[in-house]
């Protein structure tokens, strides 16, 4: 899911609560904040030493002792547009961070608009060897698939 997406749907949504569903099932609190809003400009080398530059839309989510604070679509699409100045770009490609213990990223897998609230089902983010060509590297297994197996996040 990019920027342009997600305020699409924001926007056709205002009212509508918000909710992060985990890889386990899991959904982040509902009174969670969004407390950043970045972007990610990430520039390096493969193993293979290609060098690679991605930018992305990190949105943090985070929660506190306010278990009466909730989120709506109209809010966040202020927020958004707020960030505007920094992102730069409708087209980026948005990731979420949240951990309660340990912070962990994840990409937008499906969204469902159901009953006024719009679900974002998240996926793990897992490592890659972006060389497999060059490294000599055999019978690599989508390491997306195991982590999305695990009970863990």
């Amino acid at each position: 899911m990019n920027i342009s997406e997600l305020l699409e749907l924001l926007i056709a949504h205002p009212s509508d609560k918000l909710q992060f569903v985990l890889p386990t099932g899991d959904s982040v609190p509902p009174h969670f904040h969004v407390t950043e809003v970045a972007r990610v400009d990430k520039t390096f080398i493969d193993c293979g030493g290609t060098q690679r530059h991605t930018t992305t839309c990190q949105l943090q989510l985070w929660t506190a002792d306010d278990f009466e604070h909730q989120l709506y679509a109209n809010k966040l699409t202020k927020i958004l547009n707020l960030a505007e100045s920094i992102l730069k770009a409708e087209d980026l490609s948005i990731e979420i961070e949240f951990g309660q213990c340990v912070a962990s990223m994840y990409t937008v897998g499906n969204v469902v608009a159901a009953f006024g609230t719009l679900q974002f089902f998240l996926v793990g983010k897992a490592t890659d060897c972006l060389a497999k060509d060059k490294c000599g590297v055999e019978g690599c297994t989508d390491a997306r698939v195991l982590l999305n197996k695990r009970a863990c996040c």
